[in-house]
């Protein structure tokens, strides 16, 4: 099933979960999960990479694990196959997250429902990067339908 989070909860979860923890955040710049974390540090995000196969990535230390991150964690941002998504699921409950976020193509209800009984709220099948840019004034600069209306500019922009 498509993910049904509406607008409002978006808006408050992005606006709220100011540390988000990137599992399976790659080195590499060309990877998705690369672009999506840096355009997200680039907004004021404090951002935790955790990947054990790097010691450190977009100059923030990385961690091999959930469970290494010394510091509180409001979301995690999953970039790896839906399989895996139970087991990262756990992990978020036992760190305290607040929120798990399954990235795009990234749909697994058994997580979702595991997440949801601990309390965690649960996005699937979208990317953080691209949710952002929509709600917060980035991608209607473009010509993108963003399905957000309003003739108010937004406060938060530097303009």
């Amino acid at each position: 099933m498509a993910d049904d989070t509406d607008i409002p909860t978006l808006r408050r979860i992005l606006g709220t979960c100011k540390t988000i923890a990137v599992v399976g955040l790659s080195a590499s710049w060309y990877r998705p999960s690369y672009f999506a974390a840096k355009y997200m540090l680039d907004h004021g995000y404090t951002i935790i990479p955790v990947n054990p196969a790097y010691p450190e990535v977009l100059g923030q230390k990385c961690y091999p694990r959930l469970q290494d991150i010394p510091m509180p964690v409001d979301m995690v941002d999953c970039f790896r196959k839906a399989e895996e998504i139970p087991a990262l699921a756990d992990d978020a409950v036992a760190i305290g997250a607040k929120v798990l976020w399954m990235q795009l193509g990234i749909v697994n209800e058994a997580a979702k429902a595991k997440a949801e009984a601990a309390g965690l709220e649960v996005v699937m099948d979208r990317c953080v990067k691209i949710e952002h840019a929509r709600l917060f004034g980035g991608l209607n600069w473009i010509g993108v339908n963003t399905r957000v209306v309003s003739s108010r500019r937004p406060r938060w922009l530097p303009y």
